[in-house]
């Protein structure tokens, strides 16, 4: 038989997992509403939950990937059908 560690839980890794979910929320919505608005937040919503996940955590490496991709793809979008910014 074999037996892993069982990996601590800590509440702020399950804070960093809201914020980062909260974060993939908002830069998707953002895409369909005025970009800066909602971006912005996003962007510090993905970089503290970052710091908060334990190393390795996939979910706040995603959100971080998902703001930044949203963040050009809105802009875009909003330069391309000449929408406002904010």
């Amino acid at each position: 038989m074999s037996a892993s560690p069982i990996e601590e839980t800590r509440p702020a890794y399950t804070v960093a997992g809201f914020l980062s979910a909260m974060a993939i929320a908002a830069a998707l919505i953002s895409l369909a509403w005025h970009p800066l608005r909602l971006i912005a937040p996003a962007i510090v919503l993905s970089l503290v939950a970052a710091g908060m996940a334990p190393r390795g955590n996939r979910l706040a490496f995603v959100a971080v990937a998902v703001v930044a991709a949203c963040f050009f793809v809105g802009l875009l979008i909003a330069v391309v059908t000449e929408r406002p910014l904010w």
